[in-house]
């Protein structure tokens, strides 16, 4: 089905405007931006019955799309299909999660219908991308990943899904010296064709050497398929645990992986969740982002999971006050230059029970956790949380813009966020109302019918 495009969007606020009462008119042509004006500016080339429009009226801020740069297509929405929580902790989630994925194989149009529904309540939202996680194991096999690559290529026109195949479980098994049947069926998931990154969560592994050797396992697959790289890495607040970041480090190093961008291979590595980075002071935070150097590296806070899973280890402080960790993503960007984007990650599961699948909501919730509620806070944490800067360049997507406002031979992919008309009433409140475009063309509304009795 062929569907119209959008020759301009009329009456709109932009990130850039200092006046807030200034409005633009913004001109796409064959997907792209080309042509920026104030409102109410004669414009002859969309002159005619041809020029198709979408008028704002003024009420509404138009930013580059959303993207999920991290979030699990396959376990998304199972709290109704899981044993009830008791403690909330990390091992219980994996526990219930884990008997709930053991239905996974034989309820493939269950697996399909809840990747149905995260993608389209995301687009609706203002998704056009997305970094979605699909597990393999011994217990799932494939399903997931043959799900995710239905998914992809049946939500194309609307969303672009970039598919991680996922290792949560151990790829060794106690103390083995060489890896189980898990490896084996991530071996022939990197060589599905679809498929764009590779990742693991090495902390699950029996031995700290075997961590190492799980995250050589998942880079050489990677430079054998070339994959993007995607860790769920140093997820605990452990002040007495060795950082697997610095590892990491060394490897991609060792392998000269910057080289792989140059030579236009599939080469960014993101690195998820990492909180006992939040223990770190700010020498090390300044070694460790000279030790990266031009290693094409991201990080990704997500701050729902991270604050509900990650809770202090031995030091307690006195009180019953909460004692959680996440990345502070604007302070880290603002002083050390930091490449980090925030996420969803995990949708009404036991990992993560709470929160919606909208990203800008990870917005207030940042203003709050990071105490960020300035104009340059909210920039930073809108860049971050969905658009260019942050999480379109944490999967890889390289040739996004890098800034919230908008420009000539940006691709005409947008949210408008109705009812906002500057960027820190959008971190502050988002509006829900959203209208979502997509290479010019208008894939998702979401408005609410509203009355009052009176």
């Amino acid at each position: 089905m062929s569907h119209p495009t959008i020759n301009v969007i009329r009456r709109v606020h932009l990130a850039s405007q200092c006046d807030a009462t200034q409005l633009f008119d913004v001109f796409c042509t064959d997907g792209k931006v080309t042509d920026i004006r104030n409102s109410g500016q004669l414009e002859e080339h969309t002159s005619g019955s041809s020029a198709r429009e979408l008028d704002a009226g003024g009420k509404g801020i138009l930013l580059p799309s959303l993207c999920h740069s991290h979030i699990h297509l396959d376990k998304c929405f199972l709290l109704d299909m899981c044993d009830e929580l008791v403690s909330g902790s990390f091992a219980e989630a994996l526990r219930v999660t884990s008997k709930t994925k053991s239905r996974f194989a034989s309820g493939p149009d269950d697996l399909y219908a809840r990747g149905s529904r995260l993608i389209l309540e995301s687009v609706q939202a203002g998704v056009t991308s997305m970094r979605a996680h699909v597990e393999v194991d011994l217990t799932v096999g494939m399903s997931c990943v043959e799900a995710g690559l239905r998914l992809k290529n049946n939500f194309k026109n609307i969303c672009d899904v970039q598919l991680a195949v996922f290792a949560q479980d151990p790829l060794y098994l106690r103390e083995e010296s060489e890896p189980s049947d898990n490896y084996t069926l991530l071996k022939a998931a990197a060589a599905t064709y679809g498929v764009s990154a590779i990742g693991s969560a090495p902390y699950v592994e029996p031995s700290f050497e075997q961590a190492k050797n799980n995250i050589i396992h998942v880079l050489d697959l990677a430079e054998a398929h070339n994959l993007h790289v995607d860790f769920h890495l140093d997820y605990n607040a452990d002040p007495s645990s060795e950082p697997l970041i610095y590892f990491l480090i060394d490897q991609l190093h060792a392998r000269s992986w910057a080289d792989r961008i140059k030579e236009g291979l599939r080469a960014h590595v993101t690195i998820g969740h990492a909180t006992r980075l939040s223990l770190f002071s700010s020498q090390e935070w300044e070694e460790l982002v000279k030790s990266i150097g031009d290693l094409p590296i991201s990080f990704v806070a997500l701050p729902q999971s991270d604050l509900y899973m990650i809770r202090g280890y031995k030091y307690v402080p006195p009180g019953l006050g909460p004692h959680r960790y996440t990345l502070r993503v604007p302070q880290l960007k603002r002083m050390f230059g930091l490449d980090i984007a925030m996420s969803v990650n995990n949708v009404e599961n036991a990992f993560t029970p709470q929160g919606p699948v909208d990203p800008l909501a990870l917005c207030p919730l940042g203003v709050a956790t990071y105490q960020a509620g300035t104009t340059a806070d909210c920039i930073s944490l809108l860049a971050s949380t969905a658009v260019t800067c942050g999480s379109k360049r944490a999967i890889g997507k390289m040739n996004a813009p890098e800034r919230l406002s908008l420009a000539v031979g940006d691709p005409a992919d947008f949210v408008l966020v109705h009812g906002n008309n500057s960027v820190q009433s959008t971190a502050l409140n988002p509006g829900w109302e959203r209208t979502t475009i997509k290479g010019g063309v208008v894939v998702a509304s979401r408005r609410a019918d509203m009355w009052i009795l009176r």
